[in-house]
């Protein structure tokens, strides 16, 4: 990681420095900066940019969550929060110079416009800028770096992902897998190895391009919906508040009270119709798909959503209680388990539970009073200690 993730940065900033020195860089990046304001009453756009900005932070794809959990439990993860999507956007507005000068030197070279060399999805990073690198002086140093860069990119990508992936399995089934942790990863990168070796045959981009088309869209939005409104409106944004409190040391400010609750949510389930409405059959360069294919698609897109309505059936059925209010009721309190893991966290933890009208919940859903978790978690202290 502390290769992967800087060296893109330093190919950017050599990339960069070559593109402003070509002829027409200066028509590349003035196409990429100034506005064309008949566009903002275009909702195409801001819909695909609303996208793209969901892509690229990495909401509901779960790495984010899984690197915070690696964090020291007092960790200013509010600031964070702030930090990530600052240095995302920055480093797309940074990646735009580096692209663009190169356009602008294409058209240059063409004789027409930086507007007729742009193309939109994977055929501006796989044929578009390749081609126009391959007309520069010493291509072949530029197409090394250029797609070295990409390369360290996805790998420094994967790493997030697979981490994800494996600290699920790991968490739960931790008795079975934790000791074998480099083997898992080995069996989970050979399995990925061969699910991406269609995506490199001669119909590759095809097959990238329905993975691309279905995977990364309205599956990611409904996912992170769901999250806002289990947090803001099942949980609770105040005992959130408490949470992060007790972590960070002081509240963050009441305005995302109502962000969570009213603004995120409808911001997230307008990007989401504008999503599932623009989402027309998949196609790549004027050529569209088979019926098996579109479905496929679907499939794919469904595989990530299909696991939420299950997994809530099943807590249900295996809930005590007469009705299935009475059994989602139970199901809405946070679990006897539920907490910071380390001993002297989880003390704090139950204590101010204990000055709030908060509680935790047995496995069948009764109420845990918050005084005895609290003496119990010091027995259980005092025994490991002796022990």
């Amino acid at each position: 990681m502390h290769f992967a993730a800087p060296f893109p940065y330093l190919v950017l900033l050599v990339l960069l420095i070559r593109g402003l020195t070509l002829p027409g860089a200066v028509e590349g990046i003035k196409f990429y900066i100034i506005p064309r304001w008949e566009k903002l009453a275009d909702y195409n756009v801001w819909g695909d940019a609303a996208l793209q900005i969901f892509y690229s932070v990495g909401m509901a794809w779960g790495g984010l969550i899984t690197m915070a959990s690696y964090n020291n439990f007092h960790n200013n993860a509010y600031r964070d929060a702030m930090l990530v999507p600052i240095i995302n956007c920055g480093t797309s507005i940074f990646a735009g110079f580096v692209i663009f000068s190169v356009l602008g030197f294409m058209a240059h070279t063409a004789g027409t416009t930086v507007d007729e060399v742009v193309k939109q999805g994977p055929g501006l990073t796989f044929v578009a800028y390749p081609e126009a690198v391959a007309k520069l002086p010493i291509s072949p140093l530029w197409a090394v770096l250029f797609f070295l860069m990409l390369y360290t990119i996805g790998l420094d990508s994967q790493f997030g992902m697979f981490e994800t992936c494996i600290s699920s399995f790991i968490d739960e089934y931790p008795r079975l897998l934790r000791s074998k942790r480099v083997l898992l990863a080995a069996v989970g990168c050979f399995v990925e190895f061969l699910l991406g070796l269609p995506c490199i045959t001669q119909g590759g981009i095809y097959v990238l391009q329905i993975m691309d088309w279905y995977c990364a869209s309205f599956s990611l939005m409904m996912i992170s919906l769901i999250e806002c409104l289990v947090i803001a409106w099942i949980y609770g944004t105040e005992r959130f508040y408490k949470d992060i409190e007790l972590m960070i040391g002081y509240k963050p400010h009441a305005i995302w009270h109502y962000m969570w609750r009213y603004v995120t949510p409808a911001v997230i389930f307008g990007i989401w119709l504008f999503s599932i409405i623009t989402l027309g059959p998949v196609t790549y360069d004027g050529k569209s798909y088979p019926t098996w294919a579109i479905v496929f698609g679907w499939i794919l897109g469904m595989v990530s959503l299909v696991p939420i309505p299950l997994m809530m059936i099943i807590q249900i059925i295996n809930t005590e209680g007469d009705t299935i209010v009475e059994r989602v009721k139970k199901l809405t309190v946070p679990a006897k388990n539920w907490g910071p893991s380390m001993e002297d966290d989880r003390e704090d933890y139950i204590k101010s539970l204990s000055h709030n009208t908060y509680t935790l919940s047995n496995m069948d859903g009764s109420p845990v009073d918050c005084e005895e978790a609290l003496l119990t978690h010091k027995q259980k202290i005092d025994m490991n200690n002796s022990s």
